[in-house]
């Protein structure tokens, strides 16, 4: 039950002050001109979203940062070699999608970095990543417990993790793109994970890492007071590309490498339609959906964006508690 408590009081506590900065850093935002610029390309009822405050994801970094803070200064949290592995993932790659986002807003336009100087600074950082985990006794082995599967993959688990990392981080950041779809699905999948770490008892912190993303949950939830429809403030890259790398880093730590698939299938499904319309462009010159990622195909359909949204959600909730079953329980 006491970590339970631990969980409850994390959550809590994210919450009110990712509640409480929210109301401090959007109107500073807003005072210094950190908006939102809108694709020409998008429905209509994009448009009115032009100068809408972006970077909002500093309102859940800081407020996670804080709490883990507060709970070690009250002796509620321990520092574990892991849980440092996960807030230099989830510090990292909030840097370089901040500079990303400034750089946008320098520019008065939507190109921050280069497609390469971005891939390359997500690079670096799994690399980073890879040699700690190593260092701390990982392993370079493929688990699924629930099928008593393991597959050494020797020095390809190195590139393996490299593509979950920026594959992670580049799928929540595709998913941004209607209000509260991110951030909602990320609090789903943060929560699933939470119960999935909690139940990791092999992985050094694990009760440690679930905490942390009980924290998670409720600065997300606290975040969504302002960006749910309609938003008074976007995530950015900030926010995105630190959520996605820090849900790899957990599913790593914690041996759920392939759960993370179905945890996170909205962003997969979302990743792979973008994929599958830019192939097709190239190949056949026709489109297979209206437009992607897949929550814009169903806009050009004429539904409503709170309607996608959630939908969107009841689909992640769905895959986020089958993938508890598959990793925890089945």
């Amino acid at each position: 039950m006491l970590i339970l408590a631990k969980a409850v009081l994390a959550l809590m506590i994210g919450f009110l002050l990712a509640a409480f900065l929210g109301l401090i850093l959007i109107p500073l935002l807003k005072r210094m001109n950190i908006g939102q610029r809108v694709s020409i390309y998008l429905a209509d009822s994009h448009k009115g979203k032009s100068g809408i405050p972006t970077m909002g994801g500093l309102i859940f970094i800081l407020s996670t940062l804080i709490t883990i803070t507060v709970l070690f200064a009250m002796g509620k949290l321990n520092f574990s070699y892991n849980l440092l592995i996960v807030i230099f993932v989830f510090v990292s790659y909030a840097a370089i999608g901040f500079i990303d986002d400034y750089l946008s807003i320098k520019r008065n336009n939507n190109v921050g970095l280069t497609e390469i100087q971005k891939l390359l600074l997500q690079v670096i950082v799994a690399l980073v990543f890879f040699f700690l985990y190593m260092k701390g006794g990982g392993d370079a082995v493929l688990e699924i417990y629930t099928l008593n599967i393991k597959i050494d993959m020797g020095f390809m688990y190195g590139f393996f993790i490299l593509f979950m990392l920026v594959g992670s981080s580049n799928a929540v950041n595709i998913t941004d793109g209607l209000d509260g779809l991110a951030a909602g699905l990320s609090a789903i999948a943060f929560l699933a994970f939470g119960l999935i770490s909690w139940g990791a008892g092999w992985t050094v912190g694990y009760e440690e890492i679930a905490i942390l993303c009980f924290i998670l949950v409720g600065s997300l939830l606290g975040f969504l007071i302002y960006n749910s429809h309609p938003a008074k403030v976007f995530m950015g890259d900030t926010g995105s590309l630190a959520l996605g790398a820090t849900l790899a880093t957990i599913a790593i730590l914690t041996d759920h490498e392939l759960t993370l698939i179905g945890v996170a299938g909205v962003f997969v499904i979302e990743t792979v339609t973008a994929i599958i319309q830019i192939v097709s462009v190239q190949l056949t010159g026709k489109k297979v959906f209206l437009m992607t990622p897949l929550h814009h195909h169903f806009e050009k359909l004429g539904w409503h964006e709170a309607d996608i949204v959630k939908l969107f959600w009841v689909v992640g909730f769905i895959l986020g508690m089958a993938g508890i079953a598959f990793g925890v329980w089945i």
